[in-house]
């Protein structure tokens, strides 16, 4: 059991650490809303990531595995809403800085990261094939997996506390126009550059 958790742990620090389009959007919303906007967008993140690990208990990341059609659908639906995302903040660069372009609605905080996270199929799959395969044999199943997917959530929300803190240190410089519009820039090709991907891989 030590050496499965241990391992499931190490597993689950690198896959939270890679930038993907959890971690964009939320520094998303902790440069245009601050540290109120980033716990927000984490808030949406969580909720979103508990939804896949109920699903993926329950079993119906498996189900959405088996469909094609039905994972073939989720997946463009959330390529669109990434891109939707990224030309959101491409278009931010264009506004005042004084006006917070990202504070509410379906472009920043907590609806941003909710979304981000149930739209994207991939999220479902990597739980529904990571978590079993680390439950010790004799162990049971349904209930390993969702205590090895509250770790997961764990490990995301001390992952996700960490950059509000340290965007709470620096917020002043992620708030001034220039790197406000260099933050949205970047953010938006990148969640372009996702949305592509999850769309049409």
């Amino acid at each position: 059991m030590i050496v499965e958790f241990a391992s499931f742990l190490v597993a689950a620090v690198l896959l939270i650490l890679l930038p993907g389009p959890d971690s964009l959007v939320v520094l998303r919303g902790l440069s245009s809303g601050g540290r109120a906007g980033g716990i927000r967008t984490s808030a949406g993140v969580i909720c979103g990531l508990l939804v896949w690990i109920f699903a993926a208990v329950l079993g119906l990341s498996a189900l959405l595995q088996a469909s094609e059609v039905g994972f073939e659908v989720l997946k463009i639906v959330g390529g669109i809403y990434l891109v939707w995302m990224g030309v959101q903040s491409l278009r931010a660069m264009r506004r005042d800085a004084d006006v917070d372009v990202a504070a509410s609605g379906f472009s920043s905080g907590f609806v941003a990261g909710f979304l981000t996270d149930v739209l994207n199929p991939k999220i479902g799959i990597l739980f529904v094939t990571l978590l079993p395969g680390f439950v010790p044999d004799g162990f049971p199943v349904a209930l390993t997996t969702f205590g090895l997917g509250m770790a997961y959530l764990l490990l995301t929300v001390v992952y996700f506390a960490a950059l509000v803190v340290a965007a709470g240190r620096i917020s002043a410089w992620m708030r001034s126009p220039r790197i406000r519009r260099r933050i949205d820039g970047i953010a938006g090709l990148a969640l372009l550059g996702f949305g592509v991907r999850l769309a049409t891989e």
